[in-house]
This record gives C-alpha cells, structure tokens and sequence, in this order.
C-alpha cells in the first residue's frame, strides 16, 4: 500500500512541479539522479505523514483492508488483490477530496490541491518573491 500511494503522490508532486515551471529531476534534498524526479521526491517529503501514511493506518486500523487483501509471489514481492487496489484507490481519491487549512495562504485547500500550492511556493521563492519557502503545516 505504502509503494502504490507513494507513487501516486509522487506523480501529483511531479506534475505540480512541472505545472509551475520547475523542473521536478532537480532537487535539494534528493541528489540527483538519471530517470529520478528529485524535486517531486523533495516536495513529497512534507505531504507524506498526512496524505499516504496516515491513509495506510487508518486503512488496515479500520479493518479495510486484511491479510487476505494481500498476495504473496513466489519471488518475495507482495501485492494487493484487485479488490483491495480499487478500496486504497478510492481512500486515496477520498483523502485528496478533504479540505485542510493552509497556514500561510489563510484559506481552506483540498489535500490533492496542496502539492500544487507547495510547488507555486516554492517557485516564488526561488524566483525571489518570497524570502522563504513556507512549509506546509497540517492541523
């Protein structure tokens, strides 16, 4: 669950990024790397707790998803059932629906909206319109 989230998350990061004209393979936290999308990986670094991981333990503490949602391949490589993939697909849609305060903004945003409103930021800053780049704080 956590591999399929965090890939989705990177995607939204990865398109954010490029949406404001940064390109998503250079980043500050994540050396850089051929083929890897650093900045996206950077910009998820502060999303992930409340988007993904918190998603996964609600999930599996609701009794969603159980042992049985789970396939063990002969190599090791564990996968959800299909059933199970289409019950994180929509918690996933799910949580990018639910609104969140967006401190330094001052205005409720949809959590899908968030890693666009980080990228826009973090493009202001370094184009120095902002002095800083503001974190984003979940309450």
């Amino acid at each position: 669950m956590l591999s399929l989230l965090y890939t989705l998350l990177t995607h939204d990061c990865r398109s954010a990024a490029e949406a404001v004209g940064l390109d998503p393979a250079v980043g500050f936290l994540h050396r850089d790397r051929p083929g890897r999308p650093s900045l996206a990986l950077d910009l998820m670094e502060e999303l992930r707790p409340i988007m993904v991981d918190r998603l996964v333990l609600s999930l599996i503490n609701r009794r969603q998803l159980r042992a049985a949602d789970f396939v063990a391949a002969p190599g090791g490589a564990v996968s959800l059932t299909a059933d199970a993939r289409r019950e994180v697909l929509v918690a996933w849609q799910e949580r990018k629906r639910e609104l969140r305060q967006h401190d330094f903004l001052g205005e409720k945003a949809p959590l899908g909206l968030v890693p666009y409103l980080q990228a826009q930021l973090l493009a202001r800053q370094l184009r120095g319109d902002l002095e800083a780049y503001p974190p984003w704080f979940w309450k």
